[in-house]
């Protein structure tokens, strides 16, 4: 019963490690998205978007606020976006998004957990080349020539649109976030999106052999327990 205990002792203090990390990341990025587009999510679509991930991934409404309120105010943290990119176990490809106050110390860490599992961090544009800077927005719905239709008048550049099992998943360049989700509010109203995301997406993919697949997981970890870290994107298959 001792052994027991502490095992779900463990577990649960991970859990709520894990937890905390959630909060953490959703808290930043929509203060960032807040103080750079204002606090009202109406006039805001980016904050909104990323308030309405933060409640799917059930971030308390208590973080969300407090992020807002600490938007609000004049000064406060001065956080801007950092990407690295590089080569990680079996040669796959990385990027690195990051929200930083300290540029200095967040390329220092992410360069550790490079160099930590025999990595090689690149310069800028190494491997971005190979990754799609995207606008995904997916919601449920079957009619695609509408949903089509109504980006199309709207002047939205679409890259491709998809139909599967009662999903439309509609992909744009990243800059046409905000039109995309205008064009498609003005014609089917309130939609409760299942994707709402900017993302970079690789345009190929690779395997990592059985003996690389240990230190990949290692790597990722590693570069998870950094509190700057945002996303982390790649293209493993």
């Amino acid at each position: 019963m001792g052994r027991a205990y502490q095992n779900r002792k463990e577990s649960m203090a991970k859990t709520a490690d894990q937890k905390t990390k959630v909060y953490s990341k959703y808290a930043r990025e929509i203060y960032v998205c807040a103080k750079s587009g204002g606090t009202d999510p109406a006039g805001n679509l980016a904050l909104r978007g990323m308030i309405e991930r933060a409640k799917k991934d059930q971030v308390p409404a208590h973080v969300i606020d407090k992020a807002l309120d600490k938007a609000k105010g004049a000064g406060g943290e001065d956080f801007s976006v950092a990407r690295y990119e590089g080569f990680g176990p079996g040669n796959c490809m990385v990027i690195v998004e990051c929200l930083t106050d300290n540029p200095n110390r967040t390329f220092g860490d992410v360069r550790h957990c490079f160099t930590k599992t025999k990595c090689k961090i690149g310069t800028q544009g190494s491997v971005s080349h190979m990754f799609d800077h995207c606008a995904i927005l997916a919601f449920k719905g079957d009619d695609e020539e509408a949903v089509l239709e109504a980006l199309m008048m709207a002047d939205v550049d679409v890259t491709d649109i998809e139909n599967e099992d009662g999903m439309i998943t509609i992909f744009a360049p990243h800059t046409e976030y905000s039109n995309a989700k205008q064009a498609l509010a003005a014609a089917f109203g309130e939609i409760d999106y299942e994707v709402d995301a900017i993302q970079f997406l690789a345009q190929t993919t690779t395997e990592i052999s059985e003996e690389d697949q240990p230190m990949f997981e290692r790597f990722i970890d590693l570069l998870n327990d950094l509190d700057d870290v945002q996303n982390i994107y790649h293209n493993v298959d």
